[in-house]
């Protein structure tokens, strides 16, 4: 049986928010798990996105980790001045879908190579080398595909996804059940806002399921 509740989340691989928001994600997913269906989708940065110094990303990262008591300060050692987006974490992430690794471990891998390790994630080597470590599969075969063609456009047309949703902040999630009801949080890494939200709509989507059960499909005009 389908899951009568979905949830998307979009993410960059190198943002903070999205690697706070973690944790939430797989409590998430261990305590929904065969309820809801998952997904992540990429959502692209552009350079209004992106800090503009080393020392900027340090005072975001301070800002962050205090909002999030975090006893671990990010590392910004992944920055390179003039990149105006880091395709090469995202896009290694995206390719891993095609060996097979579908899950959360590689972006993760890379996430946290960048965020905790500093290391420069924006080059296509590193991305990929970071990446096929997690993965289990060959370097120069994950950097082929990560720079294809293919996966760029899958990643535009899930970054224009994002931005269909008029959100404009990242971890984005897309709430959707089988009644049709929709929820779109933007920049939240609350687990009670989106458990809240999820407990409603499988309420609602459970009930209508019953209620055909017992009375049958809705008739037409």
């Amino acid at each position: 049986m389908n899951p009568l509740v979905k949830i998307t989340y979009y993410m960059e691989v190198i943002s903070s928010w999205c690697f706070w928001v973690e944790p939430v994600w797989a409590d998430l997913k261990k305590e929904y798990a065969g309820r809801i269906d998952f997904a992540w989708k990429i959502a692209l940065m552009d350079e209004t996105g992106l800090p503009v110094s080393r020392s900027q990303c340090d005072w975001f990262y301070r800002r962050s980790g205090t909002v999030m008591r975090s006893r671990t300060m990010l590392n910004s050692g992944w920055f390179e001045p003039g990149l105006k987006q880091y395709l090469a974490p995202n896009l290694v992430a995206e390719a891993a879908r095609d060996f097979g690794i579908d899950d959360d471990r590689v972006r993760l891998a890379i996430a946290r190579a960048a965020l905790i390790d500093g290391r420069k994630v924006g080059q296509w080597q590193e991305a990929a080398e970071v990446g096929a470590t997690a993965a289990h599969v060959s370097v120069s075969d994950l950097l082929l595909r990560a720079q294809s063609p293919e996966i760029l456009e899958r990643a535009r047309t899930t970054t224009a996804e994002f931005c269909a949703l008029k959100a404009d902040q990242r971890p984005a999630f897309l709430l959707e059940n089988a009644i049709g009801d929709r929820a779109v949080f933007s920049g939240v890494v609350a687990a009670n806002a989106l458990r809240a939200t999820l407990d409603a709509m499988l309420h609602d989507a459970k009930a209508y399921a019953r209620y055909a059960t017992h009375h049958g499909a809705t008739p037409g005009a």
